[in-house]
């Protein structure tokens, strides 16, 4: 899959969208639809509410697809150099969940640095592995 990531900034912040990583939670369009709604084009619109109230948005994304910087930082909020604690999540009837600093070391030897959430692929059916592309639900997969 291809990797593409687009930027939507308000001027105080820009939230970065990585749709291959996204596990289709519907989490951040159905909590704040004036700036997330994937029946528009673009699905963003950062005018649609204050930073904060973004911000708290963007940090319940449970696969790490949708992350924000500060515009005035040089730093991304999510700095992957500190030091995070890492858990993971098992999902009830989908992916794992992993919360903090994690490398993912691909098939090919390349490695993407994550230091927020991630949702691994438990269920073998997504076309973005390692990451969940949300076709657990597509496949009814269940925990045994």
């Amino acid at each position: 899959m291809k990797d593409i990531t687009k930027h939507y900034s308000n001027g105080d912040i820009t939230v970065v969208w990585k749709p291959g990583q996204c596990a289709h939670s519907a989490l951040c369009w159905k909590g704040l639809t004036n700036v997330f709604n994937p029946k528009h084009r673009p699905w963003i619109k950062m005018n649609g509410a204050w930073t904060a109230e973004i911000i708290a948005q963007v940090e319940q994304c449970p696969s790490g697809a949708l992350s924000y910087f500060r515009n005035a930082a040089t730093e991304n909020v999510f700095d992957l150099t500190s030091k995070v604690e890492t858990k993971v999540e098992v999902t009830s009837n989908g992916p794992l969940i992993i919360h903090g600093g994690i490398t993912v070391k691909h098939k090919d030897g390349s490695e993407t640095q994550h230091n927020s959430v991630i949702a691994i692929c438990r269920c073998g059916a997504s076309g973005n592995k390692p990451y969940c592309d949300g076709s657990h639900v597509r496949i009814n997969f269940k925990d045994e």
